[in-house]
């Protein structure tokens, strides 16, 4: 995402941004954001108008540019116009879970994004922090065994004299933590993506972090660690028979969030959804994969679901020079890959789940052509 330069913004331009607390107690404005339009702005944007909702997007004219010529100074200040919707960018949310989302984001609650595999979870929690201006913390909490790796990694390493030496190596997570307390005025998303993928007594160190106690222990320092009010948590679990090393999550640990159930997207946003990222195909191929999908997905008897990730896959294949003279006649073998070879057994045979994906296919690829 490029930075806008004070000389492509001017007096009068209409802007969208999205506004959170001044945390300077000084200053005349109470509300300030960091972004216009998706777009990190060369100062910062002040405003205090009542109507202002912090955490909502809204549009705003440009009034005045304090200190242009000044890189480290100066802010811009912006006239309140209106209030918008919440829409992220390039994300289709189901009307309600869009609704409840930015109740959720206003309130600075812990989300947990609850959704089968490839419903676009990670998506939607990376396009919430660039909507809203935020730094977005990736974490990987299937790496986690013990409570210390949320904050630290333990790494053993040979000193000058040859014996053994521990350290201990930052994660993101830390990182994030300890900038937020250096910068107030920037905020952070920490995303932990697969949070039941780490042992049920890992995950017990996290909840002073998520209840009123906002507070972690630094295993580094020994101490405590304040966890500022720039920082908002969201998780995402895939709950199901069908995931394997995954953990149940217990009624507290789940009371620290406000669960977000996610599903895959509707068939035509998914089809407008490839459409745009790969405009070499037709419509009618789009369609067809698409619709193919939705049968496996809506299948009582196709255990788990199938990704958009799958769909995207079948694409990629579809434009490359090696399969796009013949997109549909290719389609039936690149299915058995990317739809079939998601799912157990084989696709050849009938008892096993891949199969039955298989038969899906055959079935609707005959009621096409009849």
């Amino acid at each position: 995402m490029t930075k806008w330069s004070v000389d492509e913004l001017n007096v009068g331009m209409l802007v969208e941004t999205t506004f959170w607390a001044n945390p300077v107690q000084t200053s005349g404005f109470r509300f300030r954001a960091t972004h216009l339009n998706g777009r990190r702005a060369p100062k910062v944007i002040l405003c205090d108008d009542a109507r202002i909702v912090p955490g909502r997007p809204c549009r705003v004219k440009i009034t005045a540019i304090k200190k242009a010529s000044r890189e480290d100074r100066g802010s811009i200040e912006v006239e309140f116009d209106r209030m918008l919707e919440f829409q992220l960018d390039g994300v289709y949310l189901d009307p309600i879970v869009s609704k409840k989302l930015q109740v959720l984001l206003e309130s600075g609650l812990n989300i947990l994004l609850d959704g089968p595999q490839g419903c676009g979870k990670t998506v939607t929690a990376r396009s919430i922090a660039e909507t809203l201006g935020m730094e977005f913390v990736f974490f990987n909490c299937g790496a986690v065994v013990d409570p210390t790796d949320f904050l630290a990694t333990i790494q053993v390493r040979a000193s000058e004299t040859g014996s053994p030496v521990t350290d201990f190596t930052k994660t993101e997570v830390l990182e994030a933590l300890e900038a937020a307390l250096e910068n107030p005025r920037k905020r952070y998303l920490i995303f932990l993506d697969e949070l039941n993928r780490s042992p049920e007594s890992a995950r017990n160190a996290l909840m002073p972090a998520l209840d009123s106690s906002r507070r972690l222990f630094h295993p580094i320092e020994n101490r405590f660690l304040p966890i500022g009010d720039n920082v908002q948590f969201i998780a995402a679990v895939n709950r199901g028979s069908e995931f394997s090393a995954t953990f149940g999550i217990d009624a507290a640990q789940l009371d620290r969030f406000a669960p977000l159930q996610m599903d895959y997207l509707p068939a035509a946003e998914e089809v407008k959804l490839l459409k745009a990222r790969h405009p070499e195909l037709s419509d009618a191929i789009i369609k067809r994969i698409v619709d193919l999908a939705s049968k496996v997905r809506s299948a009582p008897e196709i255990p788990g679901g199938l990704s958009v990730r799958a769909t995207e896959e079948v694409c990629v294949y579809l434009k490359h020079p090696l399969f796009a003279e013949q997109p549909h006649q290719d389609l039936a073998e690149i299915l058995k890959s990317s739809f079939c070879g998601r799912f157990s057994g084989h696709w050849s045979d009938v008892t096993t789940d891949a199969g039955a994906v298989w038969s899906l296919i055959q079935r609707g690829a005959r009621r096409e052509l009849s």
